[in-house]
């Protein structure tokens, strides 16, 4: 269905492929990426291209735009799994290239900071499920980060705001996996991109190693936020006293590396 390359702006042929309900531009984040929900015959799809060429207000510039998204596919390619759309085509334009992955529904569940408190959002709404809800979604956010890691890719900006919840199916959804890294690198920026609620303390440090164990931190940080206040207080933290240990631990002592965070997690389970 999809060709290989086409000779128009991305803009163009999205407008041909089908009915466009929903654009994700400038307006809803700040990467310079433009991306799209298309209705076809065949059913919903989402495109995502580098944007305009012209567009200099990210941080990126257009070619590092196209780097990422070139990334997005080496990692979709390499770690298949049910948490993440499925890539279906990769489209050469003269406006880089064109991500075409199937449609989830769901809700994001990053939010201004604004907004973090408001009861109505889906970040809270979603820290409000029943424990056990959200630890079913926790161990498949886990369990893709183990093949990830397997695979040799590590963690990088990763935070509530590459993820999808649809509250009717109970289905958790993971996006936006561009800015990991193929193998342990150093941290080139001294703050780097993220969260801080989620980020590790070396991704605040020029020169410092990030790992795998680097994944485990980031991933242990999510328990906090999403089953406690964020701090490591034990009152406020929704699971048992052996998921708190290895969230403690996670985050303070630290494991040797994200299978080791893994494995402990499973057996706190």
């Amino acid at each position: 269905m999809f060709p290989a390359a086409i000779e128009i702006q991305p803009a163009e042929y999205v407008e041909q492929l089908g009915r466009v309900f929903a654009r994700f531009g400038a307006d809803t984040q700040d990467s310079g990426n433009v991306s799209y929900g298309v209705e076809t015959p065949a059913g919903r799809y989402f495109l995502k291209t580098a944007g305009d060429p012209a567009d200099q207000a990210p941080y990126l510039d257009f070619d590092g735009r196209v780097a990422l998204l070139r990334n997005a596919v080496r990692i979709a390619e390499a770690v298949p799994h049910p948490l993440v759309p499925e890539l279906h085509a990769v489209i050469e334009s003269p406006g880089g290239p064109v991500l075409v992955y199937e449609w989830r529904d769901g809700e994001h569940l990053g939010t201004t900071r604004e907004r973090r408190d408001d009861p109505a959002t889906a970040y809270q709404r979603f820290r409000s499920l029943p424990v056990g809800e959200i630890l079913t979604a926790l161990d498949a956010l886990f369990e893709l980060h183990a093949r990830i890691t397997s695979a040799g890719w590590v963690e990088g900006d990763f935070y509530d705001g590459c993820l999808l919840y649809d509250f009717t199916r109970r289905r958790l959804t993971v996006m936006d996996l561009d800015t990991y890294h193929f193998g342990a690198y150093r941290n080139d920026m001294g703050r780097m991109f993220g969260a801080r609620r989620f980020m590790a303390p070396e991704e605040f440090s020029l020169g410092a190693p990030i790992d795998d164990r680097t994944t485990a931190y980031v991933l242990a940080r999510a328990v906090l936020v999403f089953l406690s206040d964020g701090t490591l207080d034990r009152s406020p933290f929704r699971g048992n006293d052996a998921l708190y240990a290895v969230t403690q631990e996670a985050v303070t002592t630290r494991f040797p590396s994200y299978e080791a965070f893994h494995q402990a997690w499973l057996a706190a389970r």
